[in-house]
């Protein structure tokens, strides 16, 4: 096989959008996008397109965004696209065997984890709360199993004490890009080595939830860094004082300590249950994001104060 693959692409958030550029670039013929159906979204509740959706729109290629791919007809069109080739990334639906088994390459999934670690929905996320000190991109040929697939690629990036899940996610969506047209070149010349995943070292990446981002006093003041990089942008890490709710978007850990949840000083010094958390840039609700002096300022959290 030699020249362009005639490519399905299947994503739907930020992070598969460079991916689908990188494609595009290279010169292959992405015939079709999947991606999850327009949803509610802002104080209009007007639907929203995803954004790799709207980014294929802009490219002039077709988008598809069924509900589920289980459905035989659905299964049928994809397979009449006669691809070479599908690439999943982030895309959201589970893919049964008649789609896995209709390209005449298989399917090949952007992964945001140094496989087989952090299968599952959000790897980014939970390589930073676990206090690992690197990550980075598998590119996996699929199979039926969750994230289980033999790996042809995989590169790693460091996480820093500076790494938030927001930098991380762009460093990783650019990174998967490069590696997907680097694999596709391998495969279409025979030089891909398909390695199988290893056995030890399996770890699930849970889906987040809204209220993950709470702020728990009692943990250790290292945990709660990690927390409020992981939860940058979203859910945000964040505690309540009273009726108002203060995200935290910066903080770093300082060598003090209280009973959890004691403010401490004039700082936003928060004792935790093993340290203390220094805010550096916090949001109270319906405001801009602020530096701690400038918060203290305009807001009464004095010494002493004691945090739920």
């Amino acid at each position: 096989m030699t020249g362009p693959l005639r490519l399905a692409y299947m994503g739907t958030p930020d992070f598969a959008v460079p991916a689908l550029r990188a494609l595009i670039a290279a010169g292959h013929d992405i015939v079709c996008v999947y991606s999850q159906p327009p949803r509610p979204a802002g104080r209009g509740q007007k639907q929203r397109l995803s954004a790799v959706h709207a980014f294929a729109e802009a490219q002039g290629i077709p988008v598809r965004t069924p509900k589920s791919l289980r459905d035989p007809a659905e299964q049928q069109e994809f397979s009449a696209l006669a691809l070479d080739a599908a690439i999943v990334a982030a895309y959201g639906l589970i893919l049964p065997k008649a789609i896995l088994n209709a390209p005449k390459l298989g399917c090949f999934n952007i992964h945001a984890s140094l496989l087989p670690r952090w299968r599952g929905a959000a790897p980014i996320h939970r390589a930073i709360l676990a206090g690992d000190s690197e990550t980075g991109v598998t590119i996996m040929q699929m199979d039926e199993g969750l994230d289980t697939g033999d790996m042809i690629r995989v590169e790693s990036v460091p996480i820093s004490d500076g790494t938030t899940a927001s930098n991380l996610h762009d460093a990783l969506a650019d990174l998967g890009a490069e590696l997907i047209v680097a694999a596709l070149e391998s495969v279409v010349a025979g030089t891909a080595t398909a390695t199988p995943q290893p056995e030890q070292g399996v770890t699930y990446a849970t889906k987040l939830s809204k209220d993950e981002g709470r702020l728990d006093w009692r943990r250790s003041a290292i945990e709660l860094a990690r927390a409020v990089r992981a939860y940058t942008p979203w859910p945000g890490a964040w505690f309540d004082h009273g009726n108002t709710r203060i995200k935290v978007l910066a903080a770093e850990t300082v060598p003090e300590n209280g009973a959890p949840g004691t403010v401490l000083d004039d700082q936003l010094t928060i004792a935790c249950g093993d340290g203390a958390l220094r805010l550096r840039t916090v949001q109270r609700s319906g405001k801009g994001p602020v530096d701690a002096q400038s918060f203290v300022r305009g807001y009464d959290l004095p010494p002493g104060t004691l945090l739920s």
